[in-house]
């Protein structure tokens, strides 16, 4: 099992940034098995939607609502995947989740709680 704690959310001013940031744990071996690392939000009435992936490897997308405003990078010896988010806008707002997956015929997939983040004027 893996478990997935995000952080980092809360209000944010239009235009301004914040780092979002994910923490894994658990089994070691799954841990090592997982090969896409992504960001997902989800705002009030609308469908849950991916923002940003960066696959094992390193390879990165980027959804195009938050091209070159959003980076996803991950710090392996912190077991960590952050997103940092840029000239953020009203739209940005949502729960943000953070997914861990491993790949497959019957592919695994790992979420965390949520983090909320509001952005407004």
């Amino acid at each position: 099992q893996v478990q997935l704690v995000e952080s980092g959310g809360g209000w944010t001013q239009t235009g301004g940034r914040r780092r979002l940031s994910c923490v894994f744990s658990g089994n070691v071996r799954e841990l090592q098995r997982i090969d896409w690392y992504r960001w997902y939000r989800q705002a009030p009435g609308k469908e849950r939607e991916l923002v940003a992936g960066q696959t094992k490897a390193g390879t990165i997308n980027v959804s195009d609502a938050v091209k070159g405003r959003f980076d996803i990078y991950r710090v392996n010896a912190q077991n960590t995947v952050y997103l940092q988010m840029n000239s953020l806008k009203p739209e940005d707002t949502g729960t943000y989740y953070c997914n861990a997956q491993i790949s497959g015929v019957n592919p695994v997939n790992y979420w965390g709680q949520g983090t909320q983040v509001t952005v407004s004027s």
